[in-house]
């Protein structure tokens, strides 16, 4: 077997990586992992508080999920999306009956971004529009369509992208745009302002807004009481679809099957990924309304893909649905991000003067670091890369050598451990995060 140095220097001559300056790529490899935890070629065990890239919702190496690949393979590996298939047909089933309202077909894809790439086709082709709008603080894949439909930083080195996307600001009264006090005033004026980007874009030629429910990678932005019912109000007025972008806070991650039932809004389209089978094999999608999918009842739908639906991928989405049913998983993750970690954060905003603001839902939070709590001047600057944003990399190395393993983005921490974490390994994740944060406090002015 190779050792880690034979395997970084693999890794370094022959694998081109994502978001990366190729030559300063060091990739720590991973030798296996268990539940909540990895470890490293020399034996080095990290506590996973990012569930990787926010997906492995199960943990590691889960044993049914494990199973029902192996059981699946042993009987068919993989098949044509134009054949019928059992275990598609059952996962596709378990989604629907999990959606709300009447979502009750799947279009299955290899991950969100394209899961987002159809749901606009569907969308567009549906209304016969052509515009799309969506929030300047989001990000939704990284295939031309999505990235051209992100709104962060890592859609300007891709521009120009596709025609017809025009953006709006989503809520977040920590940093409102529309200079808010309350949650109310930043529900209505959030309203208010995108009911203004939808009359000047002109109503007719909007096919549909997108927006993650709750925001991801941007900053784990929980929508004020009223917003995405509102949001929904505007979108039935003017014809337009509302696409929920449920990639990473679908299956449980807030506590849901899908996090719009946190708000009782039921979408048009709802694009999944990650959680649905915690990444063990790729698998996507697209949860469709009734009267979307009988637009291609008589009318072919222009869209496939090879592995649409891939028989070993569904059934680690069967395996995964089937462990959160039993397991109970969706109120556990509501009572440890209420009970545990939310009192356990605000406790920390309290002691150290760098956190500016903690926020979340379920098993999803994010710790936003500051330089002075009354400007709320951030960390490091909005898209800071090498010195500028090395306080940001010491707060994450700080953690690493305490054997936690976080997610850090911009000027925030974000917690989102596996589902199945236990209290105890919570508190050794927030116990490291409590003393890594000497590290940010010494830079308060």
């Amino acid at each position: 077997m190779s050792d880690a140095a034979e395997i970084s220097a693999a890794e370094r001559d022959h694998v081109f990586h994502s978001w990366s300056a190729q030559g300063s790529v060091n990739p720590l490899p991973i030798a296996g992992g268990e539940g909540c935890w990895f470890w490293d070629h020399d034996g080095n065990r990290y506590l996973d508080l990012a569930s990787q890239l926010v997906n492995v919702n199960l943990g590691h190496q889960h044993p049914r999920v494990v199973a029902a690949i192996r059981d699946q393979a042993e009987r068919l590996c993989t098949v044509a999306p134009q054949f019928g298939n059992e275990t598609r047909s059952t996962l596709a089933r378990l989604i629907v009956e999990r959606a709300p309202g009447d979502l009750d077909a799947v279009f299955f894809t290899n991950g969100g971004t394209e899961a987002v790439e159809h749901a606009v086709r569907m969308a567009r082709l549906h209304t016969g529009r052509h515009k799309v709008l969506s929030a300047y603080r989001s990000y939704h894949g990284a295939t031309a369509g999505s990235i051209t439909l992100t709104g962060d930083p890592r859609r300007w080195a891709n521009e120009p992208g596709v025609p017809g996307v025009a953006r709006f600001f989503g809520p977040h009264l920590y940093r409102s745009a529309f200079h808010a006090t309350t949650e109310e005033e930043e529900s209505d004026r959030a309203l208010r302002h995108l009911a203004e980007v939808i009359q000047f874009e002109g109503p007719d030629t909007v096919a549909a807004v997108l927006l993650e429910p709750v925001v991801g990678t941007n900053g784990v932005l929980v929508p004020p009481p009223g917003y995405l019912a509102g949001v929904r109000e505007l979108c039935d007025r003017h014809g337009i679809l509302l696409i929920s972008d449920e990639v990473m806070v679908g299956f449980g991650r807030v506590g849901e099957w899908f996090a719009v039932d946190a708000w009782d809004v039921t979408p048009d389209l709802i694009t999944f990924a990650k959680g649905v089978n915690s990444g063990y094999v790729p698998l996507g999608g697209v949860v469709i309304s009734r009267r979307i999918a009988d637009t291609f009842t008589d009318r072919a739908y222009p869209g496939g893909l090879t592995y649409s639906g891939h028989p070993l991928a569904c059934a680690a989405g069967v395996a995964s649905i089937q462990v959160f049913e039993e397991t109970d998983l969706l109120r556990r993750v509501r009572r440890l991000g209420s009970e545990v970690v939310e009192p356990a954060l605000r406790e920390l905003a309290e002691r150290h003067p760098s956190v500016g603001h903690v926020r979340g839902r379920g098993l999803f939070w994010a710790v936003e670091l500051v330089r002075d709590r009354d400007t709320r001047e951030p960390l490091v600057p909005f898209n800071a890369s090498g010195a500028d944003a090395a306080p940001m990399n010491q707060l994450a190395a700080a953690m690493r050598a305490n054997g936690v393993w976080p997610f850090v983005n911009m000027n925030r921490l974000h917690l989102a451990p596996p589902l199945v974490i236990s209290e105890e390994e919570l508190a050794l994740g927030l116990k490291a995060l409590d003393e890594a944060l000497a590290v940010t406090d010494a830079l308060v002015g």
